[in-house]
């Protein structure tokens, strides 16, 4: 039964006929508050509503032809086997044609119909959402962001002033819900933190824009929006009506997906990929302002979701489910911005010791940032991780070179109030003890956890390794020595047998 209340043309396109192709009857109709989506079986097509939002504006044919054309554009790169053309729709009598040669009274995307259950918000409630899924989109998203991009006009969204007109616009929009949802308390600290981060410290802002962080990203990742199908992730239906909600820092784009899975109470796997989009962008920096746009996120849920509440014809039971997700997003948005305590770990021991695997068990448990030295070495020689590095990456300077940043991204971060792990063999004590002393000179607790084996375990471990961007082979053992730990460095040690379970281990720890 077709809605009489829909346009003629939304009518029509949910007949078989209206397509020069097979379809799969009944044809599926989506609507969301901007767009029309016609399921077909092979196809999808997308037809923009005639709206003007102010942040969003499809009220002429023009402009939604433009808007159509830069959806396709955007899109082609996270999903080009998906997006495939922008068509016209003619007007022939009273029935309208799909690509027709006449005066052109609409446009549609047509894109390649893939299954829903394959969202990513679909695996998560199946349970196959995994830690390596994650890891490959935190690749696909770090190469995403590497080829985004960027030109004078784009950085000039990174200043202070644009960023924070649409934070201040969600606090307005959103004192009404107070006693409802959102509390006078969380409004105030969070509105404090991001007045506070804007007035006191612009410099990160700036900083930013000179590490060329401001591109042009998708502006929508989140699990809903991306998909896993035919062993490829998809990221589709990017932003493509607004340059501010585009041109944007990468950690807009991560902080979707870190706060999605944060708000399904799942830290643990958030921690993943957040770690590991780190690692492959480099970008550890970026941490600074992350809790910014976390709660921006977060906050935004908040806010669209308490919209619910002004509509006179939702159902008196969805408003209360309403009130719920919005409070629990209010709470979540006030909590990015709660001032924490940073401390310091040293990860320590020979090649094949398990400081890798076991800073990241650790990290998963206590929300803590793993820092790889391999990683690190890497972005510093300018060669891609799972590339093998040659001599030149191995010198004594790089070496410097590489405990310096490590120790520099540390106490930068930890400062910031991050548990930061630096996984490196640390097995000079002059670069321990280094650690140490700048850490008590910036009051940073530290601690050091040294990962040990017996030789022949190592041996074995570095012989059957693979994928992994740790270049050491069991031929280099004979070469390292671990300098025993002095006295003044006991305090602060804690050994860890790896070749036992770890987790009893560090539960004192952990506790």
């Amino acid at each position: 039964m077709l809605d009489a209340n829909l346009p003629p043309l939304i009518q029509q396109m949910q007949q078989p006929g209206f397509y020069p192709h097979s379809v799969q009857a009944p044809i599926q109709l989506l609507q969301t508050h901007i767009s029309y989506v016609f399921l077909t079986g092979e196809y999808a097509y997308k037809v923009k509503k005639p709206l003007n939002f102010g942040f969003l504006d499809y009220s002429t044919l023009a402009k939604r032809q433009h808007f159509c054309q830069e959806e396709l554009r955007l899109n082609q790169r996270g999903a080009a086997e998906i997006y495939l053309e922008v068509l016209p729709i003619t007007l022939v009598g009273d029935r309208f044609q799909l690509g027709g040669s006449g005066t052109p009274v609409e446009y549609v995307v047509k894109m390649r119909q893939f299954p829903q259950e394959t969202l990513l918000t679909a695996l998560y409630d199946r349970g196959e959402l995994t830690e390596a899924l994650l890891e490959k989109l935190a690749k696909v998203l770090a190469d995403f962001h590497r080829t985004a991009a960027t030109n004078e006009y784009i950085r000039s969204f990174g200043e202070v002033a644009q960023i924070r007109q649409a934070i201040d616009e969600n606090y307005a929009q959103t004192e009404k819900y107070v006693g409802g949802p959102q509390t006078q308390e969380q409004l105030e600290q969070t509105r404090a933190y991001t007045n506070r981060l804007f007035a006191e410290r612009p410099e990160i802002f700036t900083q930013r824009v000179v590490a060329d962080r401001i591109r042009e990203c998708h502006g929508d990742v989140h699990l809903r929006n991306i998909a896993y199908w035919n062993q490829r992730l998809w990221l589709f239906d990017c932003i493509e009506f607004n340059e501010s909600f585009r041109f944007v820092d990468v950690m807009f784009d991560i902080a979707y997906i870190v706060m999605d899975l944060d708000a399904r109470d799942r830290p643990d796997l958030s921690n993943r990929f957040l770690n590991a989009y780190l690692e492959q962008s480099g970008d550890w920096e970026g941490l600074q302002v992350l809790p910014l746009y976390l709660s921006r996120q977060s906050y935004v849920r908040a806010k669209v979701t308490s919209f619910l509440l002004d509509d006179p014809i939702i159902p008196a039971m969805v408003k209360q489910e309403a009130v719920q997700t919005a409070a629990r997003y209010y709470r979540l948005a006030w909590d990015y911005t709660r001032p924490r305590s940073g401390q310091l770990w040293l990860m320590a021991g020979l090649s094949g010791a398990g400081k890798s695997t076991t800073a990241r068990y650790l990290a998963s448990k206590i929300g803590a940032i793993q820092i790889r030295s391999d990683a690190v070495r890497k972005h510093l020689g300018g060669i891609p991780l799972e590339h093998r590095g040659g001599s030149d990456l191995y010198t004594p300077e790089m070496t410097q070179k590489t405990y310096d940043r490590l120790l520099k991204l540390g106490l930068t971060l930890a400062q910031e109030g991050y548990t930061v792990l630096l996984d490196a063999k640390y097995d000079r004590q002059n670069l321990r003890q280094t650690a140490i002393t700048q850490a008590a000179a910036h009051q940073i607790p530290l601690q050091i956890l040294h990962c040990d084996a017996p030789l022949e375990v190592l041996q074995q471990r570095l012989t059957q390794r693979t994928g992994d961007i740790a270049d050491a082979t069991a031929d280099l053992l004979p070469k390292q020595v671990m300098e025993p730990f002095t006295d003044s460095e006991q305090p602060y040690v804690t050994r860890v047998d790896t070749t036992q379970l770890i987790a009893p281990q560090l539960q004192s720890i952990l506790s």
